[in-house]
């Protein structure tokens, strides 16, 4: 079976952990805002570290950040703040967890106006990677344009999570609604 070239050339100590997030969450959509929340915020984390990091530490981030529970973080005081900055199994960056929160409210508002995060990004879409990059920009904190590319790559709004000849991009194909077919 083939995978993504980055998974066939792993070492096998490391490629268990990537081929379960590549088989069952890389490229597929989400429709759970907190879900939505948790990779923006996962890809916001990442940005000058690598995604075995973040992947390693995805457990200890749901715990820290209440599951990703948008209306939790978005209440998030100056002592979770602190709580989050001292907690050894996240990322400890002031203005990655200030990000998070802050986007928690902003997504707690996109929700009052369009009914869900996904809905606003469904009334967005199609766009391409540079359109994103200028809308995420302006709404959102801590979302440069790899960020952007990689946060809509990793929920299918954007092409190249897969290769064509991956064995897992028939399933993603086969998941995505018919709306996203110009991916």
């Amino acid at each position: 079976m083939s995978y993504c070239r980055a998974i066939d050339f792993m070492p096998e100590e490391r490629k268990a952990l990537h081929k379960a997030y590549h088989d069952h969450l890389y490229g597929f959509p989400i429709h759970d805002d907190n879900e939505l929340f948790c990779r923006l915020v996962l890809e916001i984390n990442q940005a000058g570290l690598s995604w075995e990091t973040i992947l390693k530490k995805e457990a200890t981030f749901r715990k820290a950040y209440d599951n990703f529970d948008l209306k939790i973080v978005a209440a998030y005081t100056d002592a979770d703040r602190e709580r989050l900055l001292a907690d050894p199994g996240i990322i400890r960056n002031r203005l990655k967890v200030n990000a998070a929160i802050d986007n928690a409210k902003t997504i707690l508002q996109l929700q009052a106006e369009h009914g869900s995060f996904e809905k606003w990004l469904e009334l967005h879409h199609p766009k391409t990677k540079e359109e994103w990059v200028k809308l995420f920009k302006k709404t959102f904190r801590f979302t440069g344009g790899e960020i952007v590319n990689e946060f809509l790559m990793s929920i299918g709004y954007l092409p190249g999570a897969h290769s064509a000849d991956c064995a897992i991009y028939t399933n993603v194909v086969a998941a995505r609604p018919l709306w996203m077919s110009q991916v």
